[in-house]
């Protein structure tokens, strides 16, 4: 399944959700291939709304094993477990989810699709309830006191509350999810589900193909005001200003390299060279490329008639047998730096070509590059390592906030950690390393450190 249909799919049972079709929901949610962290963390919420505890615990599970660090995943199945009077599992869900907090007050998981806080003294709250059922009242207290370093004001009461009912070891109300709250998809992304057409469909005004009904970006022939009025002499005129020799494509061809080019039945191309090999060097388009000239026909332009049938249908015959390319050889060479990366040389090239290449790649000149170290596992692909004498403009962050990778691609780092730039994701996304890993991280919870004079 797509990402598109997994989004779509996604946000048509939010739909269903929100206008309290649960079962419907559910149907769509269970028809998702491969569903990620916060769809399984969805489902066991719609489960848990049922009263289908089982159904809810194995949800929760699936959601757990995709993001261990999803804290209110753990929350949700230490309520399920309370449900089923598992208390002690109810107790451990809740201290995984406390200490996914990493001693904030709370998480906002606003910024994922999920309208929720979880807070920090509700987890505290619930642990104290699950130590009462199982008879550790001094351990429920303690917990409860620790709230109070947590608390915020429209917490306090319940809290106290609570405080009261464990000096007079009775129970007290378990804190709960929000009802009918998930996690919903990227809205931008939903946004962009439906295609829009902003250009419309192009139309052909003037072409010396007689009734030539291609529409493309860019004219493929020589455009004139009124073909009606052009003469002979007029058409020889404008053929001589094309570059090449018109050829009408009879087979759909799909290009395999990056110098080849993608052409379809009734394309009209102009060949630049034909080459020994059967390839064909051609423009269309405004662009050039490789094309078999089996796979072309030459075109014959002339004035026609108002009458005139144009030009004959594309063939349906099978096309024919792709040309063989002569490969020019070539070494692989993978070359580990700070980082690893391969470059491509010709075969038979100098040591010097070598190291031009590999400095081109890491930014850094020649001369800093102190000595390579070569292991050749076969002919055409060799292993180096590359040192260099000293790694200029290096850009150090510090970071202002922890911050929880939330994807495997993510840096983890704590507040107060020196991080150093790699490379510029985007304007809001840096790439970095910090304690020996490397990832991806927002911008917005580091600082830049100034150079030191």
């Amino acid at each position: 399944m797509s990402f598109l249909d997994t989004l779509r799919q996604w946000d048509e049972a939010v739909t269903c959700v929100d206008r309290g079709d649960l079962s419907e929901a559910l149907r769509i949610f269970l028809s998702i291939q491969d569903p990620n962290s916060k769809i399984c963390f969805d489902i066991g919420c719609l489960h848990l709304l049922k009263q289908e505890l089982e159904a809810a615990e194995k949800a929760f599970d699936c959601s757990i094993r995709k993001d261990e660090h999803l804290a209110v995943a753990f929350f949700q199945r230490g309520i399920t477990f309370y449900r089923k009077e598992r208390f002690e599992e109810s107790l451990g869900d809740f201290k995984r989810a406390f200490k996914a907090l990493r001693g904030n007050q709370l998480i906002d998981y606003k910024a994922l699709g999920l309208q929720y806080k979880l807070y920090a003294c509700e987890v505290l709250h619930n642990m104290a309830l699950s130590e009462a059922q199982l008879g550790n009242w001094e351990k429920a207290q303690e917990n409860l006191v620790k709230a109070l370093d947590f608390k915020t004001e429209n917490k306090l009461n319940a809290i106290d509350r609570a405080l009261q009912s464990t000096l007079k070891q009775k129970l007290f109300k378990l804190v709960e999810f929000p009802s009918k709250v998930l996690f919903k998809p990227n809205k931008n992304y939903v946004a962009e589900l439906e295609k829009k057409d902003y250009l419309g469909k192009a139309k052909v005004v003037a072409s010396v193909v007689p009734q030539d009904i291609f529409s493309g970006f860019a004219p493929l022939q020589p455009q004139v005001t009124d073909p009606l009025i052009v003469s002979c002499g007029c058409v020889c005129a404008l053929l001589r200003a094309l570059e090449g020799e018109p050829h009408t494509v009879l087979f759909e061809f799909v290009p395999e390299t990056s110098d080849e080019l993608a052409v379809v039945p009734g394309n009209i191309v102009f060949v630049l060279q034909k080459g020994a090999d059967n390839w064909a060097s051609v423009v269309f388009n405004e662009r050039r490329g490789l094309v078999p000239y089996n796979y072309l026909e030459r075109l014959e332009i002339s004035l026609a008639s108002k009458q005139n049938e144009g030009l004959s249908a594309p063939p349906t015959r099978e096309p024919p047998t792709r040309p063989e390319r002569k490969s020019e050889d070539s070494l692989i060479v993978k070359v580990h730096f700070t980082f690893t990366f391969a470059v491509s040389v010709p075969a038979g090239s100098t040591y010097a070509v070598l190291i031009e290449k590999i400095s081109r790649k890491v930014n850094l000149p020649r001369s800093s590059l102190r000595s390579l170290t070569a292991e050749a596992k076969d002919l055409r692909r060799i292993t180096v390592w590359c040192h260099a004498k000293e790694v200029r403009c290096e850009i150090h962050f510090v970071a202002l906030h922890s911050y929880e990778s939330l994807n495997p691609e993510d840096l983890s780092f704590h507040q107060g950690d020196t991080i150093t730039l790699l490379s510029l994701v985007n304007q809001d996304w840096l790439e970095g390393q910090c304690n020996g890993n490397t990832g991806i991280f927002p911008a917005a919870f580091v600082e830049e450190v100034p150079p030191s004079v």
